[in-house]
């Protein structure tokens, strides 16, 4: 009432948590404020208040009965109050008026008040938030171990504090409810049926039980037969060895007396397995497989089983499928078990392995008829039915047009994951449309953090997954292909498709990767068969050709140093409700823990640095300009930059060479100095112009070849907006505290491939090319990714040109591109007289030469002999 007579009219509470965050403010009006009446508002109209939009009804008028003229107005407990707190309105309530009136500055009944009517809501705020803490684990590991940690702090607190807690737990409910929702990014960009991009986690724990007897393995080197029978529920492996008079040997490993998987990369289907005897002894035996597809099968099962009894409590590695379908705007049939299960034709997942679930399964259609909302019961019910485990959808996308794409990323622990499901231009004639379709997505599509809006979005995320219609066709008359894919013999049918000659000429998906195709093309075929491909289609512009063609793809591209793995590539041969077969591909990705040292955070004699000695880069670009350098990483506080460019040189109009030393490069300083952490990162580099702060080319480096006491050396393309437009060489170290060193194997370093026995290629030709000639032919061997192997013969030092040493000689992984090199501008097509070869290039008299061997069928062979 006094407030009301010094104008301050009363405030009308939304939600609880409002109302206790008021009270708990340090406010003299404090008691008058939280319990003014509201007044019921004099209408009729029933309002519906169910979506939250407007405000929540107000409190009916005091009943009549009041037991005291003093007492505050109060509603019955069957008009919206709880019984308590109408008890309170009655009795405590002038309690705590008469504490206040003698200076007290707390409201004790009122609080214990609010703690009993609080408790239900204190066990709903757990619930929800042990739920979002599944999903924070998948999307945003930090709020994670943050709830966590105050999910349990909260257990034990009650009295005073309860309250308080209440309002810590809805605040946070909150923030992490926002801060999923930035995580689980989504966008689309339109070109102009419609996409759906669907990606299924599970979230439960899934009980795989499997009990896999492989028969009649054969030992190296004897005639005897093993049978090999996994336990992955049990955690163990017997070996059975079939004896003379039908009699049976065997002798049982548990998991963690399997050391080591040595796969054959010469003998496909041979397997050596480590076992440990005693302590610090060890014994390998090798096994022969039926197939090579058996060996596999056979690494994927005990691989489960080792990651199921792991001591670890977040997974060293997942597994991921990943599903594109132009449905043909029909719907799906009752039966998607063939997809689902990568089932059909291609490389395929033997029998044993197609029962084990994957972590998370993400489906790309085109042309879906279906709605959104059945369309993902349709999927979570088939994953139920085929997998026996109950999946997680956690988010769908769709774009109302008929060519465009939709993306989902989100992080897993420590690693992120984007995924983009495209639908690009149709026909066969339309190559630049669909490369011009593919730039636009890969720079307009907003997907990942927005801290790297430098980088386009194959550089922001560990892996990128691409896949859906890509539409590129075969340019082949339609009887020779069809005569192709009758003999099954699919290898000149890719030499001339459009999407893998495009890529050749780096215009589109640089750098990522495919699997080889070894099925036949999923595009055009007569709806209800498999068995005819139609290849012609009446238009209103009149017959138009569709030849048959790889039109479904699935690529992906990974940051250097991770570990990613293709099992399976295929389409389905029993869907045929649509004229394209539905792809599939399933991944063994590695991923990394949200780390948490065990020692704490780092002191300043513990403080791990990322130093740098010195960066040289050549930028294609005909300014002057001074550059400097932006580093970006997620074990980075911020963002760092370098100073400009301290030296800076051209040879030619079009190429500027930029080149920093020790002192214009910040020393980085991680926020974690574990080698176990580190080992893990990635740092993200963009040149940018110092006059208009635009990027000139941008890369990704891996930290883990550069730990070390002695500066090791990097050598990368640039690329921007999709196109490559230079390269980045340098000098650095990460210099880990020894204190720091402690480090474990990761699951998928248990398998290992010996390379002992790779065997080389067979048919060569060899050339022999002058000395000044070696970036030209280094360049050509990058740039048709055609392995090489080189032999030195000469009367001076190989490893110099003409007695001057390069500063950045040295065991250097080679560049993909040499933009030192002027025949490439040549090549390239740049129009510049000062890019021929000067005199001080040709050939001296010193006797330097180099030997290089090729595989007789190599598509460069017509490149070297004209260039050479």
């Amino acid at each position: 009432n006094s407030l009301t007579s010094q104008g301050v009219q009363p405030k009308r509470f939304k939600t609880l948590p409002e109302l206790i965050q008021l009270y708990l403010q340090p406010s003299q009006g404090l008691v008058t404020t939280l319990l003014f009446p509201v007044e019921r508002e004099e209408t009729t109209e029933e309002r519906d208040y169910s979506d939250g939009e407007d405000e929540k009804p107000p409190l009916p008028p005091r009943t009549a009965s009041s037991s005291s003229p003093a007492a505050p107005p109060f509603v019955t407990a069957s008009n919206g109050l709880s019984t308590i707190s109408h008890e309170y309105l009655k009795g405590s309530y002038a309690l705590d008026l008469e504490a206040v009136k003698q200076g007290a500055n707390s409201l004790p009944h009122l609080n214990k008040t609010l703690v009993a009517s609080c408790k239900r809501l204190h066990g709903e705020v757990d619930k929800v938030l042990c739920s979002l803490e599944i999903l924070s684990k998948v999307f945003d590991q930090q709020s994670a171990s943050m709830v966590s940690r105050m999910i349990q702090q909260t257990m034990s607190q009650g009295g005073d504090q309860e309250l308080e807690h209440l309002v810590t737990k809805l605040a946070i409910l909150k923030d992490l409810l926002s801060s999923i929702e930035k995580k689980l990014n989504t966008s689309d960009v339109s070109l102009v049926a419609s996409h759906r991009l669907c990606v299924c986690v599970c979230v439960c724990v899934s009980q795989v039980k499997l009990d896999v007897y492989l028969a009649d393995l054969t030992k190296i080197g004897k005639s005897q037969k093993y049978s090999l029978s996994v336990d992955v529920e049990g955690g163990k492996l017997v070996v059975m060895k079939k004896m003379k008079d039908a009699q049976e040997d065997w002798n049982t490993f548990t998991h963690d007396k399997i050391r080591q998987l040595i796969k054959s990369q010469r003998v496909q289907n041979k397997l050596g397995i480590v076992f440990e005897k005693e302590k610090d002894k060890s014994q390998r035996k090798d096994f022969i497989f039926a197939s090579a597809k058996k060996r596999e099968a056979f690494c994927q099962l005990l691989q489960l089983m080792k990651n199921k009894h792991s001591n670890h409590d977040e997974p060293d590695m997942i597994s991921i499928f990943i599903g594109t379908w132009n449905m043909g705007s029909v719907p799906a049939p009752k039966s998607m078990g063939s997809w689902i299960l990568s089932r059909g034709l291609g490389k395929t997942l033997d029998e044993m392995a197609v029962t084990i679930p994957h972590d998370i399964y993400v489906f790309g259609t085109q042309e879906n008829s279906v709605c959104d909302k059945e369309w993902v019961e349709t999927l979570r019910c088939a994953l139920k039915d085929y997998t026996e485990t109950d999946y997680k959808p956690v988010r769908h996308a769709a774009a109302p047009r008929n060519k465009g794409a939709v993306g989902v990323s989100f992080m897993f622990n420590g690693t992120s994951f984007g995924f983009v499901n495209c639908h690009l231009t149709s026909g066969n004639e339309k190559i630049h449309r669909r490369n011009q379709n593919y730039l636009d997505i890969l720079r307009q599509l907003s997907l990942g953090d927005k801290q790297l809006n430098s980088f386009d979005i194959s550089l922001r995320f560990t892996h990128l997954f691409w896949f859906g219609d890509l539409n590129y066709r075969l340019d082949m008359d339609i009887q020779e292909i069809l005569n192709y894919i009758n003999r099954k013999e699919f290898e000149p049918l890719l030499k001339v498709d459009q999407l893998n000659l495009e890529r050749e000429k780096n215009k589109v998906f640089l750098r990522f990767a495919e699997e080889e195709i070894t099925y036949p093309p999923t595009y055009r075929y007569e709806r209800g068969s498999r068995d005819t491909y139609v290849w012609q289609k009446q238009k209103a512009t009149g017959m138009r050709t569709n030849v048959p063609s790889w039109c479904d793809r699935i690529l992906w591209k990974s940051y250097p140093e991770t570990h990613i793995v293709c099992n399976s590539y295929g389409c389905t041969d029993d869907i045929v409700t649509s004229d394209h077969s539905p792809v599939f591909g399933t991944f063994e990705v590695g991923v990394t823990s949200q780390f948490v040292s065990k020692k704490g955070l780092p002191k300043s004699s513990e403080q791990a640095y990322i130093e740098f000695e010195n960066i040289e880069a050549i930028v294609k670009t005909a300014s002057r300009t001074k550059f400097f350098i932006e580093f970006y990483s997620t074990c980075l506080e911020e963002f760092k930059k370098s100073y400009e460019n301290d030296t800076q040189s051209s040879d030619n109009v079009n190429f500027l060479r930029v080149g920093w030393s020790s002192k214009q490069l910040t020393t980085l300083k991680p926020i974690l100095s574990d080698i176990e952490y580190l080992q893990d990162q990635h740092l993200l580099l963009t040149v940018k112009s110092l006059d208009g702060y635009e990027s000139y080319g941008e890369c990704v480096l891996a930290l883990k070849s550069m730990i070390g006491s002695t500066a090791q050396q990097f050598h990368t393309y640039l690329s921007h907006r999709g196109e490559e437009t230079g390269n980045i060489r340098g000098s650095m170290r990460v210099r880990v505290p020894s204190e720091r060193m402690g480090t474990r194997e990761r699951l998928y370093e248990w398998i290992s491939v010996d390379k002992d026995e790779t065997g080389g290629p067979k048919d060569f030709f060899f050339l022999k090319i002058c000395e000044p000639y070696f970036c030209l032919i280094s360049f050509f061997f990058g740039l048709n990714f055609v392995n090489f192997a080189l032999t030195f013969s000469s009367q001076v030092n190989s490893r110099s040109v003409r007695g001057k040493q390069d500063p950045f000689e040295g065991d250097v992984p080679p560049c993909k591109n040499s933009f030192n090199n002027p025949a490439y501008y040549i090549l390239e097509g740049v129009p510049n007289q000062s890019a021929a070869l000067t005199s001080d290039m040709l050939p001296s008299t010193t006797h330097t030469c180099l030997s290089v061997c090729l595989p007789s069928q190599s598509r460069i062979n017509k490149v070297l002999w004209l260039n050479v």
